[in-house]
């Protein structure tokens, strides 16, 4: 438990852009929500990979929203059976069974249809806000931590000279 909140911290601390960050965990949630051996959460991961966000906190928001998803499934079904069984949209179901790569897909599956829906939806919505609590966590929090005595007396020592000119943050 510790190691992840220190890699969090670390994440958060690090020299990526909010967006990186936030882009990240808004990826991981639809991969991690959905069933993980789809057509689309291969996209997903090309996307990860194409966009250059931060792997790290993809890979953590990933092992958070797998597990999230055992307790969401019944949600899951219930917004996927409703979708897959509304009278105006059973046309385009259809024409969409009828494709091979919309089967490949498993749409007709209650629960991918609703955890596909339920995180595209929620993707913008929790991409603004990671973003900009990321930013107020960088300006508030880590600059009032900068600020105290015990991080100004630990910049100031051996120690962490040592660490910067090791980790190549030095000059």
């Amino acid at each position: 438990m510790l190691t992840v909140i220190a890699k969090i911290l670390k994440a958060l601390n690090s020299e990526s852009e909010p967006w990186q960050l936030s882009m990240a965990f808004c990826l991981s949630m639809i991969a991690g929500l959905t069933p993980l051996c789809s057509l689309h959460n291969l996209l997903i991961l090309l996307l990860a990979l194409l966009l250059r966000i931060n792997l790290s906190t993809f890979l953590l928001g990933l092992a958070f929203f797998t597990g999230m998803a055992y307790v969401l499934d019944p949600l899951f079904h219930w917004i996927g059976l409703t979708l897959l069984t509304a009278s105006p949209l059973t046309a385009l179901w259809t024409a969409l069974y009828n494709s091979a790569l919309w089967r490949i897909e498993r749409f007709n599956n209650s629960i991918v249809m609703g955890s596909l829906v339920f995180s595209l939806l929620l993707f913008a919505p929790l991409y603004l806000l990671l973003n900009e609590a990321i930013r107020r966590y960088r300006e508030h929090v880590l600059e009032w931590i900068h600020k105290t005595r015990i991080m100004k007396a630990f910049t100031t020592s051996k120690l962490y000279h040592a660490y910067q000119s090791v980790s190549g943050w030095g000059e």
